[in-house]
């Protein structure tokens, strides 16, 4: 009963940027389902009510269906796909943003016995799980509010609440209370994660990230492999690639330019690498993106 409103409601409010007029919540809706596609995964809670998806996060793959739901609890690379999608049947999808300030606050209001305690690891920084009703019913009663303006901006953030107290107590809200932790694992780790995306173009020693996140060398080594299914030079490279990708759809003919700006001093290196990740290499991605780009922007005039 929960999915089938759902549908309709993710149907009827979809949108081509995927926002709403909730801050936070994103609708999304895809036609077809394309080849894998580079991105970050954001903070967040995704739920499936039509159609699956997969993520490829590392040597991790993530799948979810209709009726189940995907966390993160840190922003990572993945390369993502909506593997059932179709002009008849699209995929239809949910998304929250989590925001660390809101689990730390339900955290510290929740009565001593009523939050289930950490456990003994770190946990990933992904993971997949069923939605239970109560979850589920929370979200539709959430985007019933996308056609409710005046009840939204009083009823919208205590729903919102809800729903996070439902991920924080349920089967994967190890992963989701860490965000709200300021000294657990995987806070120490999204200090790191942070570090790395500021500074990816740069070389680093593995110590002076690991100082950084204020752990020991093989603490870091261990809770960073675990949250990211990466190590820190492998996370690096996968950042430094993905912006090489978005730069070289704007500068299509600076190819040996894109790779110096995102850390490659050796071009045969950054064209080995870059098509390893993305089965082509760039100057010929350069001329598929330049002209996914002209299409985009023909179709928006």
């Amino acid at each position: 009963m929960h999915l089938e409103e759902l549908r309709a409601l993710l149907a009827r409010h979809a949108r081509p940027d995927w926002t709403t007029a909730v801050d936070g919540v994103l609708v999304s809706r895809v036609d077809r389902a394309d080849p894998p596609a580079p991105s970050t995964s954001g903070t967040v809670l995704a739920v499936i009510a039509q159609g699956a998806k997969r993520l490829a996060l590392g040597d991790r793959v993530y799948e979810y269906g209709p009726g189940q739901y995907l966390v993160a609890s840190v922003d990572l690379p993945v390369t993502g796909q909506f593997t059932r999608a179709r002009p008849e049947e699209p995929a239809l999808g949910f998304g929250l943003v989590l925001e660390p300030t809101a689990v730390a606050e339900l955290l510290l209001q929740a009565g001593p016995g009523d939050s289930p305690r950490a456990g003994g690891g770190t946990p990933p920084g992904m993971a997949v799980s069923d939605a239970p009703d109560a979850l589920l019913d929370a979200v539709v009663r959430l985007l019933r509010l996308l056609d409710e303006p005046r009840d939204r901006t009083v009823l919208a953030p205590l729903v919102k609440r809800e729903i996070l107290w439902r991920l924080i107590t349920g089967e994967q809200g190890a992963t989701v209370r860490q965000l709200g932790l300021p000294d657990s694992g995987l806070s120490h780790i999204s200090r790191a994660v942070r570090w790395i995306r500021e500074h990816y173009a740069e070389p680093f020693r593995v110590e002076d990230v690991a100082r950084v996140s204020g752990m020991s060398v093989s603490a870091f080594h261990r809770n960073f492999q675990t949250v990211t299914a990466m190590s820190p030079i492998q996370f690096q490279k996968q950042i430094r690639l993905q912006e090489a990708r978005l730069l070289l759809a704007t500068h299509p003919g600076d190819v040996t330019g894109v790779g110096q700006r995102v850390g490659y001093d050796n071009p045969s290196q950054f064209s080995r690498e870059y098509r390893r990740q993305f089965g082509t290499p760039p100057s010929r991605d350069a001329v598929q993106l330049r002209h996914t780009v002209r299409t985009a922007a023909g179709a928006l005039t």
